[in-house]
């Protein structure tokens, strides 16, 4: 983005007609997006002109200050390879945004495939539309079993933790054929590649499922208390910015 493409905090105002306050009020709740110049706020020129027209911002996109996306990163991996499963924290349209910890053999050919990510990320938004805050095992599109639990930060849904990648029970081998079968011509992928994965897939008994589950739930509170904790931090560090700019030249 070149600096003509952005606004000064004083062009802002003039165009919006506000004080300086109601700038940092609507940086705070996401109606508005900037960036710091040498300490100074600017903002995208094509953003203010898109409210001057009355057009409905852009959801916001998730503040990796609000959720650290390494520290997610490194508590999934750790969750991941003691469930023995595999995991991965997406945004609430199953845009993923970390990346898979612990992907099995199967899920790794999957998703090497531009339409089985697609599928993926479809299979992971049908979780999302779902009320409960932690799901049951339900089965994904690839026929493996997963659910996901809930990441709220200041009453927002933010983003989720998907775990899962195995059978409630092992399918019959005419299953399991139908299923590599449908799979390979879909996305593309060697069937014998897919085949060899599939028989390394894991069966999981309900007691298993319902530790994992009972993990899953505690891990994404982790990730909600982090946030919790971020985000006040960030909205006393915007106090004390809000407050320096009103004592300071414009």
């Amino acid at each position: 983005m070149v600096m003509d493409d952005l606004l000064t905090t004083k062009e802002l105002q003039d165009l919006l007609k506000i004080d300086r306050t109601t700038v940092y009020r609507m940086l705070n709740d996401g109606r508005l997006t900037g960036v710091k110049v040498g300490g100074q706020w600017r903002f995208p020129r094509k953003e203010v002109d898109a409210i001057l027209e009355g057009k409905p911002a852009a959801p916001p996109a998730l503040n990796p200050n609000v959720l650290p996306l390494p520290c997610v990163q490194s508590i999934q991996n750790v969750f991941a390879e003691v469930a023995e499963i595999g995991a991965v924290t997406t945004a609430p349209d199953g845009e993923p945004l970390t990346e898979v910890s612990n992907a099995c053999a199967f899920c790794q050919l999957i998703l090497s495939s531009e339409s089985g990510r697609q599928a993926c990320m479809a299979s992971w938004r049908e979780l999302a539309a779902k009320p409960e805050h932690r799901t049951q095992f339900v089965s994904c599109h690839a026929g493996l079993q997963y659910a996901r639990a809930r990441i709220e930060v200041d009453g927002n849904f933010v983003a989720m933790l998907v775990s899962g990648q195995f059978h409630a029970q092992a399918p019959t081998p005419d299953e399991e054929a139908a299923t590599v079968s449908r799979l390979a011509a879909a996305h593309g992928l060697e069937a014998a590649a897919l085949a060899a994965a599939a028989r390394e897939l894991p069966v999981l008994s309900r007691k298993n499922q319902a530790r994992i589950g009972g993990w899953l739930e505690a891990v994404a509170h982790t990730f909600e208390e982090i946030g919790h904790e971020r985000s006040e931090l960030m909205r006393r560090l915007k106090r004390i910015a809000e407050m320096s700019a009103l004592n300071s030249p414009g």
